[in-house]
């Protein structure tokens, strides 16, 4: 462990000495080089020190996201400073070694090309945009709230509920909120919407059931005439947490589910429930987190005993490769899937009707949005809270409002 934090250490000093060649060749001071390298060293070594004390006992706090988030910012500047350089130093030295060996050791170095300052001016230049829109995501982009609304329309859907609304949230990572104030305009956000029926998808915490305390009055203010209704995520089941007993974690995982139920949350577990609308009604389906490369306890053929095959269906599965994976092909068809756990990766780029990118893409093939496959549609939420790093760029912290239509409203399309 020691050698590995070493190696680690060794190779940001290497990021923090090249980098500042660009500092030191547009500013001629020594001390204004020497604070750009103690404080990226100050930086690290704390994000350092906040892994370790947190290590142990799996709390992803507020001071240990700012730390990281710190972090991130740090090493991004300092990658693109680093990237630019080389594209110089590229030049200069297959100069410098063509002056080395036909000229020798003694006379090679004056024939070295100086650093030249419109690069490192434009590497700071370049290198200030991708760090400065963290820095800011850090202060605004975490709880810029969005509403996304989408009018969805179903050949099962029952006409009496045509125009219901349904409000999807998920991932509100409940450890990571650090500002109340911001935190109750979100909620109040959600009740504004005036949904019919609220459906959380998994991820209340970070790791431990009493991240949720502090929140916990706020998030029950949440309302819905038909109710309110989540799933675990894989961040619930505290896996990323060193537990003394299997009975501690078992306990953790129990609390949590008493904390939502507390909050007016009923939690599907690989189950379903009615709802009703006169003698209509729809099937909301919930399973536990299954996903790739993760606890895979959902089970969907559970979770549709108390199904019919001819009824509107609703699924509640907190990663979308579930979907891909389990539900598309299954011999029940699953109308409407809510998934969330991408977060959009806080970070991408955005513009409605022209773009939607985020390096998650190459992770997940549905992270975020609407998609259709075989007449199916999933809604992959981009996520309430935050998660490591505190902030968000591009991709903001989403509410979805979505209605459903009937197929008398396809006929009118």
């Amino acid at each position: 462990m020691i050698f590995r934090w070493l190696i680690f250490f060794l190779i940001i000093i290497g990021f923090n000495w090249y980098s500042s060649l660009a500092i030191k060749t547009v500013i001629k001071s020594t001390w204004i080089n020497y604070i750009y390298l103690i404080a990226n060293l100050l930086i690290v070594a704390n994000f350092i020190f906040q892994i370790n004390i947190n290590r142990e006992n799996g709390i992803i706090s507020p001071v240990f996201s700012y730390s990281f988030g710190l972090f991130i910012v740090s090493i991004i500047f300092q990658i693109s400073l680093i990237f630019v350089l080389f594209i110089e130093d590229f030049i200069r030295i297959p100069i410098w070694l063509f002056h080395f060996f036909s000229k020798g050791m003694d006379k090679s170095f004056k024939y070295m090309p100086e650093r030249r300052l419109f690069i490192s001016q434009l590497s700071i230049l370049l290198a200030s945009i991708p760090a400065s829109a963290l820095f800011i995501g850090m202060l605004r982009g975490k709880y810029n709230y969005k509403v996304i609304k989408h009018q969805l329309s179903f050949q099962r859907l029952p006409k009496e509920f045509n125009g219901f609304k349904i409000v999807h949230i998920s991932d509100f990572h409940s450890g990571s909120f650090d500002n109340k104030q911001k935190l109750k305009y979100g909620i109040d956000l959600i009740n504004k919407q005036k949904p019919d029926l609220i459906l959380f998808t998994g991820d209340f915490v970070n790791n431990i059931a009493d991240e949720l305390l502090p929140w916990k009055d706020l998030l029950s203010s949440l309302e819905a005439p038909f109710g309110k209704y989540s799933v675990l995520g894989n961040h619930d089941y505290g896996d990323y947490v060193k537990w003394d007993s299997k009975d501690e974690k078992a306990n953790n995982l129990k609390k949590l589910i008493d904390l939502q139920v507390e909050m007016g949350f009923k939690v599907l577990l690989n189950d379903s429930e009615k709802i009703y609308i006169d003698k209509s009604s729809i099937d909301l389906i919930g399973v536990e987190n299954w996903g790739g490369g993760f606890k895979q306890n959902g089970d969907l053929d559970l979770a549709l005993q108390k199904t019919n095959s001819d009824s509107f269906k609703i699924l509640m599965s907190h990663d979308p490769t579930h979907w891909e994976e389990k539900v598309i092909s299954h011999k029940e068809h699953i109308d409407l899937t809510l998934a969330g756990h991408t977060h959009g990766m806080q970070f991408g780029i955005e513009i409605p009707g022209f773009i939607k990118w985020s390096p998650i893409k190459y992770r997940y093939k549905y992270w975020a949005g609407i998609y259709k496959e075989l007449e199916q549609i999933i809604n992959v939420n981009r996520g309430f809270g935050f998660l490591a790093y505190p902030g968000r760029v591009g991709i903001y912290p989403e509410i979805t409002l979505i209605t459903l239509k009937d197929k008398e409203s396809l006929k009118s399309v």
